[in-house]
């Protein structure tokens, strides 16, 4: 069972006396821990925030036409549910006669899949080109929030057993996420594929 450490600080008391020099103070070990949900302090930051916002504007039309199609898909699909259930309940029902409606079923439901998915490429292409310009910071504003909160060792929620709130630096990632990533463009570049901006190569320094 895996254990969340706790961090522990020992304080010393000054201690009155008549010496004429003061005792070194003892050395002091100290492990900070803190939690963070790195995926939920992307979502609550600024730039994120606003570029959802912003493209219920930009791609409105396409964001209509998906939702349309995908009602009108979903209540086609649930009609032809409600058939196989009311033939596998009627009298006389079994299973071979009723496999090629079930069959037909489930290559409809893989077509109208693949139909959504292609439909609302754009708008998912656009929302990973946001996350994929605020992740890009994420591991900068992680390492100056664990060093605002003095913390050595940072856990996801999942890999802890209990915590108290104090401990989750969440926030602080965030705060941090907003300075060094204020605003986040919404319309990728023609032929931009996710992962693209990790893969490029540096750029040669300057002379």
């Amino acid at each position: 069972m895996k254990m969340m450490l706790k961090a522990a600080a020992l304080a010393f008391a000054p201690i009155a006396g008549f010496a004429v020099m003061a005792a070194p103070a003892a050395a002091q070990t100290k492990l900070g821990v803190g939690v963070a949900d790195l995926e939920q302090a992307m979502v609550k930051s600024t730039a994120f925030s606003n570029a959802m916002t912003a493209m219920q504007t930009t791609y409105k039309s396409q964001i209509d036409a998906f939702n349309a199609r995908k009602t009108t898909l979903d209540n086609e699909l649930q009609t032809k549910a409600t058939a196989i259930q009311t033939a596998q309940k009627a009298p006389g029902a079994n299973e071979t006669a009723l496999r090629p409606q079930i069959e037909a079923f489930q290559k409809r439901r893989g077509e109208i899949q693949e139909e959504l998915t292609k439909l609302g490429r754009p708008i998912a292409l656009a929302q990973a080109y946001v996350e994929e310009q605020i992740s890009a910071k994420i591991s900068d504003a992680l390492k100056s929030a664990m060093t605002k909160r003095k913390v050595d060792l940072v856990l996801q929620p999942g890999a802890t057993v209990s915590y108290q709130p104090a401990v989750d630096i969440t926030e602080a990632v965030t705060a941090e996420l907003n300075t060094l990533v204020p605003s986040a463009q919404i319309v990728p570049p023609a032929g931009w594929q996710p992962g693209q901006q990790k893969q490029q190569p540096a750029a040669a320094p300057s002379r």
